[in-house]
């Protein structure tokens, strides 16, 4: 029974310190997908502990009648499936501004709203070994609140980052 103990103990100590050698301290780049209509976002992660990670996103869209952009924080759970290849999972939060011109569908005048909303994330990653890049899709469903964004949307992106430590 005690060898048993011991085995177990030893393979959550190894388990644990091979999530500590995939994961990058700071990674940037970008995810390009549908992002509710702003195509490709710019993200930061940073790595908090051996398998948490804080993500953040900033998108934008400039169009003929509509110009927007949304700022996004995530919280994220990192596990390691193979050896360079990690599943994640998360939730976070953000907050938008869209501005509609005047031409813009049906408006007869210039709107903006601003809004927030509440993500979660879920996805997967490639850690291309002997070169600084990742490469990831992931899925994000999002509750929006406000005067145009008031609805359940998903999205889903690939990314690729530059990881650095």
């Amino acid at each position: 029974m005690q060898k048993l103990k011991l085995l177990i103990l030893f393979f959550i100590g190894f388990t644990t310190l091979s999530i500590a050698q995939d994961l990058a301290d700071h990674s940037l780049g970008i995810r390009v997908g549908d992002n509710n209509g702003l195509g490709m976002e710019v993200t930061y992660q940073h790595l908090l502990e051996e398998n948490k990670r804080l993500e953040a996103g900033l998108a934008w869209h400039k169009g003929t009648h509509l110009n927007s952009y949304k700022l996004t924080a995530l919280h994220q759970w990192v596990w390691v499936l193979e050896d360079n290849i990690n599943w994640y999972a998360g939730a976070g939060s953000g907050i938008g501004r869209l501005r509609f011109d005047a031409n813009y569908k049906y408006l007869n005048e210039s709107k903006s709203n601003t809004f927030i909303f509440v993500v979660g994330n879920i996805g997967l990653e490639y850690n291309i070994l002997h070169f600084p890049l990742i490469l990831s899709i992931d899925f994000r469903p999002e509750i929006g609140f406000g005067q145009y964004r008031d609805d359940l949307s998903f999205d889903i992106a690939l990314g690729i980052r530059y990881k650095f430590y």
